[in-house]
């Protein structure tokens, strides 16, 4: 099957931990290169934010194409403001598939500015849209209070347009499905849900001594981790203050125990750091824990096993998540989770089993869960191991495959093992 994968406002090979870099670029870059190991062509386009970076990218392999579209400026830019380029990325993709005769069997978009772009091409091509959101903006606008930041009226009545006009809609969650059907007005018939996985391959136990010494993380030291994003909806202020009252009652850790942040723009001059980034830094002074805190900057994938396996316990103290893929990751390394109980990780993380939910926003029921997993050794471990087994029963190619099956019902007349015809575009070598 030929596919065409649309991520248009952020690249599946951007570092994570950026503003807009998470778990939706995970998931566009695993799944494609799951397609292209099951015999797929999948070529995935995004907006170019970096003129020096090559045009097209086998970096997926030689079957899955990364291909940057340029839209706009190329750097760096704003959600909202890519909606703008919109009609520019869409004659990009279409004079890109004539210069190189190409011809798809179907879209799949992830996002709402993919799902416009979609649209367009549909137009253009007759072929099916199977389409993701990843986030919707009527839940961002319901945890408001928490974050004062709002979706605009254009994403909203782009997602509903969307909702009603895409030929198969997935869902992370039986509850992102409820959300779609109540909230847009989704028929449940034209939604399947289908999770997100985790590669088990990179994210597997590792001895929490060798992590440490990997890491150059003394022995004795305790880690309480969080890893994504660095923007109010993250809720990494709760987090914050749940540690200064772990610290709280529990003084005499303070010497052995640290929280540790993946995510942000860390690393640069404060004059150039976001201003959430400025925001919970200053926090972290005013709770006077700005000695017990590491704020790390972005870390690659490579390295993030590691990072969960040091950890005693990693914290997502998210608003809202519509699937939360970080809890995957470290419960696929052996490391029990403490996340806020909204989203797919009212389903993800099991309630004592796994890990522990909590209400959101909530630090005071937060520290206490950090102390419980902290104080006991035993309860830790087997915490673990069945964050460990729960896991391992989200993989690529089982999504793969609920995805094929989703695809050969919108593409009957697709022949199996179509490839690529036509040159090859002089900008792929």
């Amino acid at each position: 099957m030929r596919i065409c994968m649309l991520s248009v406002h952020t690249c599946p090979l951007a570092a994570l931990g950026g503003k807009k870099t998470g778990g939706m670029n995970v998931y566009v870059r695993d799944l494609a290169k799951e397609f292209a190991r099951r015999g797929h062509h999948v070529e995935v386009f995004t907006r170019s934010q970096d003129a020096c970076a090559p045009r097209i990218s086998h970096e997926l392999g030689p079957t899955c194409r990364v291909i940057h579209i340029p839209a706009g400026p190329e750097t760096p830019t704003s959600t909202d403001a890519v909606y703008d380029y919109l009609d520019e990325f869409v004659e990009g993709v279409l004079q890109y598939a004539r210069d190189n005769d190409r011809h798809y069997d179907l879209i799949h978009s992830h996002y709402w500015l993919s799902g416009l772009v979609a649209e367009r091409l549909r137009e253009a091509w007759g072929v099916p849209i199977v389409q993701m959101f990843h986030t919707l903006g009527h839940m961002k606008n319901d945890v408001f209070e928490f974050t004062g930041e709002l979706a605009s009226d254009i994403r909203i009545d782009a997602e509903t347009a969307i909702i009603h006009s895409a030929d198969r809609i997935t869902a992370a969650s039986p509850l992102e499905k409820s959300q779609m059907v109540l909230r847009y007005g989704a028929r449940p018939d034209q939604i399947s849900v289908v999770p997100l996985a985790v590669n088990h391959q990179r994210f597997h136990p590792i001895p929490q001594a060798e992590a440490k010494a990997y890491l150059d993380i003394p022995p004795e030291k305790r880690v309480v981790l969080y890893v994504g994003r660095i923007e109010p909806l993250k809720g990494v202020d709760t987090l914050l203050q749940a540690m200064r009252d772990v610290f709280t009652v529990w003084p005499s850790c303070r010497g052995q125990l640290c929280l540790a942040i993946i995510g942000g723009d860390a690393n640069v001059p404060r004059s150039q750091m976001s201003e959430e980034m400025v925001r919970l830094q200053d926090l972290s002074k005013a709770l006077q824990m700005e000695h017990l805190t590491a704020f790390l900057g972005k870390r690659n994938q490579e390295i993030l096993p590691y990072y969960y396996s040091a950890a005693d316990v990693v914290v997502i103290p998210s608003h809202y998540e519509s699937f939360g893929l970080v809890a995957l990751e470290a419960m696929s390394c052996g490391t029990p989770v403490i996340a806020s109980r909204v989203g797919g990780l009212s389903f993800t993380v099991v309630e004592g089993v796994t890990g522990y939910q909590v209400p959101d926003g909530d630090h005071e029921v937060m520290a206490d869960r950090i102390l419980r997993v902290l104080r006991d050794d035993e309860l830790r471990r087997q915490m673990g191991e069945q964050a460990h087994q729960l896991a391992s029963c989200y993989s690529w190619p089982d999504v793969a495959e609920q995805l094929e099956r989703i695809f050969k019902s919108l593409t009957p007349g697709v022949v199996e093992e179509s490839v690529w015809e036509g040159r090859p575009s002089i900008l792929a070598y």
